[in-house]
């Protein structure tokens, strides 16, 4: 099997790079990044021969023309943060679809199946608990969400490709590639730096879906290695938590937290649960590590300090 992951010096491509190249039913890994958030240290220690790495602007057409004998393709580049997005919509929009519309092109040519990483956050605003396979739970807040819902729609329009979507919860965990935008990993640095946390102001006590990137990499590694590309969506989270239980956790490690209440555009979401029994019907099996990706990011940002509280 010949692998390709765009994005693979971001938060998600940098873990999967890492993992994925211990499994020797994998032979060959082209990973893809323009290096727009000067992430190269994410590809430091991947001593394979098994890695290529490609410095490509997928955005720009023909830009994956000189790639070829693919199998599987795992599409992890986009620029992200919801909150963020609004400030760079059109840049947003032409970026992300850009590389949509390359990658499907991509896939199509060289009959390579593709796993596409969409977000929860196209439900928005709801007061239920919502499901994939029911349109109307979607109603995107911002133009990250809205582009993700629009990705989703041009994978169902074609024909031609064999794909699985899935709609992430909010990720945490330690990568190469980290970043601190997403709110599990914003806690945990702003804890560790003593600053206070910075929690939207209508966002303590409603709930999210939240996922752990053991979790992530443990759900494309099965749908990999197990044939369920079957152009399907799926909702992929560990756990639906409110704020409140985040910080709690965060509470054993961290003892005299401070909460400092802002505002959002995006604040005025209503608490929701996303379902994933649909996922579970697959077979695969969901372990929740996002307690234990919590520690592990805290223990990676004050090691003397968290060790000492176990």
């Amino acid at each position: 099997m010949n692998l390709m992951i765009t994005g693979a010096c971001g938060h998600i491509g940098s873990y999967l790079s890492k993992k994925f190249i211990k499994y020797k039913n994998i032979k060959k890994i082209v990973l893809i990044d323009n290096l727009h958030f000067t992430k190269i240290n994410s590809l430091f220690n991947l001593k394979s021969k098994k890695i290529t790495f490609v410095d490509i602007d997928l955005s720009k057409k023909k830009s994956l023309n000189k790639i070829n004998d693919i199998d599987f393709v795992i599409h992890c580049a986009s620029l992200t943060n919801a909150e963020n997005s609004f400030k760079i919509k059109k840049l947003m929009y032409k970026n992300n679809l850009s590389c949509m519309k390359n990658v499907i092109a991509f896939c199509i040519k060289n009959n390579a199946k593709l796993i596409h990483l969409s977000s929860t956050s196209v439900y928005g605003s709801q007061k239920d608990r919502v499901y994939e396979d029911n349109d109307e739970f979607i109603n995107p807040q911002s133009p990250y969400a809205k582009i993700k819902v629009i990705e989703e729609n041009m994978l169902r329009n074609n024909k031609l490709i064999n794909y699985v979507s899935f709609r992430l919860g909010t990720i945490a965990g330690v990568s190469p590639g980290m970043r601190f935008h997403t709110a599990v990993n914003k806690f945990c640095l702003d804890a560790s730096l003593k600053r206070p946390i910075k929690v939207y102001k209508t966002a303590f006590n409603q709930s999210r879906p939240y996922l752990s990137l053991k979790d992530a990499f443990n759900a494309f590694k099965f749908f990999l290695f197990n044939g369920k590309i079957k152009n399907l969506t799926y909702n992929l989270l560990s756990d639906n938590c409110t704020v409140k239980q985040i910080i709690s956790i965060i509470k054993k490690y961290k003892k005299n937290i401070k909460i400092k209440f802002v505002k959002a555009k995006i604040m005025n979401q209503l608490s929701y649960n996303v379902e994933n029994s649909k996922l579970k019907k697959t077979g695969f099996k969901i372990n929740n590590y996002l307690k234990k990706d919590i520690k592990e990011t805290l223990l990676y940002l004050n090691n003397y300090e968290v060790q000492n509280n176990k």
